[in-house]
């Protein structure tokens, strides 16, 4: 799985950081340190717990799934899709130069958003943010303002989108064209003093299953450890995850990121509950590193 490097060797140098910050052996230490893990959790549900920060975040638009839509039964070719992979984009014709200020996100509720728009420029540069000769690529000929259906915090949405005339397809690739709400300011800061990887922060949320009792996210760990877990802990307004890391060791394998995708039941759905780092204190970012469009991060 790839990760962005730069971020993925932040989060292992966080992990290293704390190693050694507390002291003590064997069932001791390890129950201190449980104890350590929930009561941190449990500071950050009751900091966020009724905030201004969890109100803003109910409020706000912030997706929770990649802002592109392939077109209609996917890219039909292992080219195209490499071609997509790389954001290797070719413009072939003109894009719309006007667009209005703003747009509204909807949701099944009836509650509305109106959120500024990106122009089809900015959009089509989002994808086509490398131009690498001697590979394939796709041919981009047109674009229009449209709606496209995306999972957000708050639920499913209807969202402006442009829609971009690949060449060889029927069926337009789809780019969430709203502007994502800014993240609210954290009620509580980062965790510190941790023994390595026994708290260690999440890289992003993969997915919210469609029930929304099962969240998958990618957990960071190193190459010499036994993988990572990630614990739950839920709340009315909110749902917790920490994550560790098995077995953490020390040296030069703690340079070497690797990421897992980790998924976590709940015991009910996660609604408009707030999803939750332990160790950054902050919503669990959404966005997929490397490709064409993260939402928000």
């Amino acid at each position: 799985m790839r990760l962005r490097t730069s971020r993925a060797a932040f989060l292992l140098t966080l992990l290293a950081l704390s190693a050694g910050a507390i002291s003590g052996c064997g069932s001791e230490k390890e129950a201190g340190t449980e104890d350590m893990a929930v009561n941190r959790a449990r500071q950050v549900a009751a900091a966020w717990d009724g905030s201004p920060a969890a109100d803003a975040w109910r409020a706000g638009y912030y997706p929770m799934e990649e802002a592109v839509q392939l077109p209609r039964g996917g890219l039909r070719s292992q080219a195209d899709k490499r071609a997509y992979q790389a954001q290797n984009f070719v413009l072939r014709g003109k894009l719309p130069t006007t667009r209005p200020k703003g747009g509204l996100v909807a949701w099944a509720s009836g509650k509305t958003l109106s959120r500024p728009l990106m122009g089809a420029q900015t959009a089509y540069m989002t994808l086509a943010r490398a131009r690498v000769d001697g590979i394939p690529h796709l041919t981009v000929t047109g674009a229009k303002l449209g709606e496209m259906s995306l999972a957000t915090s708050r639920g499913p949405a209807t969202v402006p989108a442009w829609f971009f005339t690949l060449q060889g397809y029927t069926a337009p690739l789809k780019r969430a064209a709203a502007s994502p709400s800014k993240l609210p300011r954290p009620p509580i800061q980062p965790a510190r003093d941790f023994p390595a990887g026994q708290l260690a922060p999440l890289d992003r949320l993969v997915q919210i299953d469609g029930d929304r009792r099962s969240v998958t996210v990618n957990a960071i760990h190193g190459a010499c450890d036994d993988g990572p877990a990630v614990d739950v802990l839920e709340t009315r307004g909110s749902v917790v995850l920490s994550a560790s890391v098995k077995n953490p060791k020390t040296g030069d394998c703690t340079t070497q990121a690797k990421g897992k995708h980790v998924t976590v039941k709940l015991d009910r759905p996660v609604h408009d509950r707030v999803l939750l780092d332990a160790y950054t204190g902050r919503p669990v970012p959404y966005g997929q590193p490397n490709e064409p469009s993260p939402s928000w991060s």
